[in-house]
């Protein structure tokens, strides 16, 4: 797969930050609070548009977030 340079879809800008959200998902783990839903997000720096991105999670971070809360 080629490699190719970020271009903001809203305003051409080629500058970009990255950044990780985590977010609850399901009553289980609402109510234990664990962040079992992890995304990546690229921001433009030029208008803010930003892109979110499934990013796959393993049980054992799950646990861990778990026990550190």
């Amino acid at each position: 797969m080629e490699k190719k340079p970020y271009v903001c879809p809203k305003c051409g800008n080629t500058h970009y930050e990255a950044d990780q959200l985590q977010a609850t998902g399901g009553n289980f783990a609402k109510i234990f609070d664990v962040q079992n839903k992890k995304f990546v997000t690229i921001s433009c720096t030029h208008c803010g548009y930003t892109e979110l991105f499934r990013r796959e999670t393993s049980t054992g971070m799950d646990i861990f977030d778990f026990f550190i809360n």
